[in-house]
């Protein structure tokens, strides 16, 4: 009952042995099943190859060690259930269940999961924004005014004293910050 009678292919591979089969005990096994491992890179490939042409594009690909796949996707004009599907679709269609045991979740970034990619600021250009900077315990809140290939720009308007004037005053503050620096993003949902 040695392990040199399971081969490599088959769908469970001993872990080890119980202890004591030196000494002359039997031998037994503990038996995990063992899957074929989906990489991140073939996800992202079988992405890629569907949403090309189109205005989506990727923000996050995932894999866990037992095939747990999340795909989240976004799009300039907005991503629709349908658009999911068919992601969703081309990637089950790429692998047989047989041998690849797995999960998929194909999905649009939530409201409370962010954004972190030049091409979802500049999609959200005009909404109120807030961002925590590198190393800051206070967010910056603001109208994005401008997203490019290094940063963003934020605008905020606010009462201040102005030097010579009694009252406060609505002054224009503008906020430019670079990618590198934004630790964290969110759009600001306002049910108003």
């Amino acid at each position: 009952m040695g392990n040199k009678n399971l081969k490599k292919g088959n769908k469970y591979l001993p872990l080890r042995r119980l202890r004591g089969e030196e000494r002359g005990m039997s031998s037994l096994f503990c038996l995990y099943p063992f899957y074929n491992m989906i990489t991140k890179e073939q996800i992202s490939t079988l992405v890629e190859d569907k949403i090309e042409g189109t205005d989506m594009f990727i923000v996050h690909v995932s894999v866990s060690p037992n095939n747990h796949i999340k795909v989240s996707l976004d799009a300039d004009a907005g991503m629709s259930i349908e658009r999911c599907v068919e992601v969703s679709r081309h990637i089950e269609g790429n692998f047989d269940r047989e041998e690849e045991d797995f999960t998929l979740n194909v999905s649009s970034p939530g409201i409370d999961e962010g954004i972190s990619m030049p091409r979802q600021f500049k999609k959200n250009i005009g909404r109120d924004i807030k961002v925590l900077k590198t190393g800051e315990h206070k967010k910056t809140e603001g109208l994005l005014k401008k997203a490019d290939e290094q940063g963003i720009l934020i605008e905020r308007k606010e009462k201040q004293r102005v030097e010579g004037r009694k009252k406060k005053e609505w002054v224009t503050l503008s906020f430019s910050i670079p990618y590198n620096e934004i630790e964290d993003a969110k759009i600001v949902v306002s049910f108003k």
